[in-house]
């Protein structure tokens, strides 16, 4: 046969497939979400995320480590408090003593310099209800009210060192606020990364076990509804506005479209975030013998980042990096 087009000519060989990859994969592009809890003498695996620990201050070092020794891009630190130290406002979350904060100092001290330090910049690991804002007279999330709490959260972190805030909560306006906030107490160099799309999912359920969620009932009324496509990008445009310096797509694995839609139209770099649920079904599958563990890893994140995420954080962030070296 002549004149037909044969494109298995470029995958005939690694070397080929290799040399026209247009997709890459490499250890900067991927941020490690990390749990620091209080009160812990050594690190406790979370039973719905195997692998997956919370730390106690010690081992949050040493993971750090490693993780920045294989060449992560970043670490998104969560806090877990005391259950007795929750209350209405979330008032842990912006004492420089709480777990948190503590936290956020000792990677930067350990790690910084080295890796970007991230903060997750949300109430719900600190209020007794589990909601991530304050809660109004009328039993919802005060917007404005919640907003005030996020800038002292925020200039806390700052204070820490941390080089990222992710502002998660969903409030809106929050962005603005929060920039303004750290502007004014001196922070001008402090970055904000927004979750400018982050729905109401049903795959975050393994999170709440790893933070310890309060929560009852759920967070429909701020995150967005999975139906709505468009409303994401009206989300993206607010947070551009009001100055965020990445924006992020939570999930990922659901929500390619939306990751797709927000890369295409974002001018500043776009990250997503291969959420709890998500690890917990490879895991699972994986566990069980019905799926290949690290192909099906390494296809979920170069799936994320051929969708158009310049960075994924993800559970596997560590274990990935070593594979890609």
């Amino acid at each position: 046969m002549t004149g037909m087009d044969r494109p298995r000519r470029l995958r005939r060989t690694p070397a080929l497939r290799r040399l026209v990859a247009e997709t890459t994969l490499q250890p900067r592009q991927l941020v490690l979400p990390m749990f620091v809890a209080d009160g812990l003498g050594e690190p406790r695996e979370i039973s719905s995320m195997p692998g997956v620990y919370q730390h106690s201050m010690d081992s949050l070092r040493k993971a750090a480590v490693e993780a920045v020794a294989a060449g992560v891009g970043g670490l998104m630190l969560f806090g877990v408090p005391h259950p007795e130290d929750k209350d209405a406002d979330g008032s842990q979350a912006s004492d420089p003593e709480g777990i948190l904060n503590r936290g956020l100092r000792a990677l930067v001290h350990e790690v910084g310099g080295s890796t970007v330090v991230m903060a997750d910049t949300c109430l719900d690991e600190f209020t007794d209800h589990g909601h991530c804002g304050v809660i109004g007279k009328d039993g919802g999330v005060d917007n404005d009210a919640t907003l005030r709490r996020y800038v002292d959260m925020a200039i806390a972190q700052a204070e820490t060192g941390a080089d990222l805030l992710g502002t998660s909560g969903m409030m809106d306006g929050q962005v603005g606020a929060i920039r303004e906030g750290l502007d004014a107490a001196g922070h001008t160099d402090t970055a904000i990364l927004a979750y400018a799309a982050k729905y109401a999912s049903a795959f975050y359920g393994p999170f709440r076990e790893a933070v310890g969620s309060s929560l009852e009932g759920d967070r429909r009324t701020y995150q967005q509804d999975p139906a709505n496509r468009r409303e994401a990008i009206r989300e993206l445009e607010l947070d551009l506005l009001e100055g965020a310096d990445i924006v992020m797509v939570k999930p990922a694995m659901s929500y390619l479209d939306i990751l797709r839609d927000v890369a295409d139209r974002s001018t500043v770099p776009v990250a997503a975030y291969q959420i709890s649920g998500e690890y917990a079904m490879i895991t699972a599958a994986a566990q069980n013998g019905w799926i290949d563990r690290r192909a099906a890893i390494l296809e979920s994140l170069l799936g994320i980042r051929r969708a158009g995420a310049d960075m994924v954080l993800t559970y596997w962030a560590t274990e990935a990096a070593h594979w890609l070296v």
